[in-house]
């Protein structure tokens, strides 16, 4: 059965096999692990994680993907039909690992068109997340763990690395794909911080961070203007006149701690 990509799933099928390895290599899979692949495709790193596993969670949308896996009938594989943007991992968990608590592992070659979101999704949801492996677009990827006072720092950087210790893993040639996509791709890994702030500060850092990153051209003073004045700013040891690509993260958290009061 072939299987055209559909550009509005953002598919581009990976089938360079030493690509699957170092992703397998990087995520060594143990075989109780509870382990959700998003977007299995055509099922490329799907049979080789099966492979390793008691039992594997994919999430799939399209519903011709979904009958090519059911066709193949794999043992150990249980398909979730739907959009992984609504997709319930805390349910997940406890039905892999009989726990939520920090115990699925994320596995997957993203769609392009839905890799930030997804990310943000998993942030929010970190408490039930033991890891993360996926493939992105590599500027995304260059957003997460980018440094402040460079140009990918931003808003994405500041969520992820305030939940997240990031790891990027290796880059990926368009080539590795069917249809090879216009961009190049990398490969990171994401686990939860152990200090990852709880949901009442992450609301206020989402709030913060939106605020801070609303145009990278003004200065703080103007893009907070109306929720912090500059004597909160400047008590916050906080420039005024700085721009939120300069700020570390400490500063964020002092931000979204004082915006939380105000």
């Amino acid at each position: 059965m072939n299987h055209k990509a559909r550009k509005r799933f953002g598919q581009n099928f990976l089938q360079d096999m030493s690509v699957i390895e170092r992703m397998l290599a990087a995520l060594r899979p143990e075989p109780g692990d509870a382990v959700v692949e998003v977007g299995p495709g055509l099922g490329a790193l799907t049979l080789p994680l099966l492979a390793r596993l008691d039992k594997l969670a994919v999430v799939e949308i399209d519903r011709d993907l979904i009958a090519r896996l059911e066709a193949q009938q794999l043992n150990g594989l249980t398909i979730h039909p739907g959009d992984v943007m609504k997709f319930d991992f805390a349910a997940l968990a406890r039905e892999l690992a009989g726990q939520t608590d920090h115990s699925l592992r994320v596995v997957g070659n993203l769609p392009y068109n839905i890799g930030t979101p997804l990310l943000i999704r998993l942030m929010e949801q970190q408490a039930v997340v033991k890891d993360v492996h996926v493939m992105l677009q590599k500027e995304v990827v260059d957003r997460l763990h980018a440094e402040p006072g460079t140009r990918a720092f931003g808003r994405l950087s500041v969520l992820m690395q305030s939940v997240f210790e990031v790891t990027p893993l290796f880059t990926v040639p368009p080539v590795a794909f069917d249809p090879p996509p216009k961009v190049q791709s990398a490969v990171v890994r994401m686990k939860p911080r152990s200090d990852a702030p709880d949901t009442d500060t992450l609301d206020a850092l989402q709030a913060c961070t939106r605020l801070a990153f609303a145009s990278k051209r003004k200065t703080l003073r103007n893009n907070f203007k109306g929720h912090l004045d500059d004597n909160a700013l400047t008590d916050l040891q906080i420039d005024p006149q700085a721009r939120a690509e300069t700020l570390d993260l400490s500063a964020f958290h002092r931000l979204a701690k004082q915006l939380r009061l105000a």
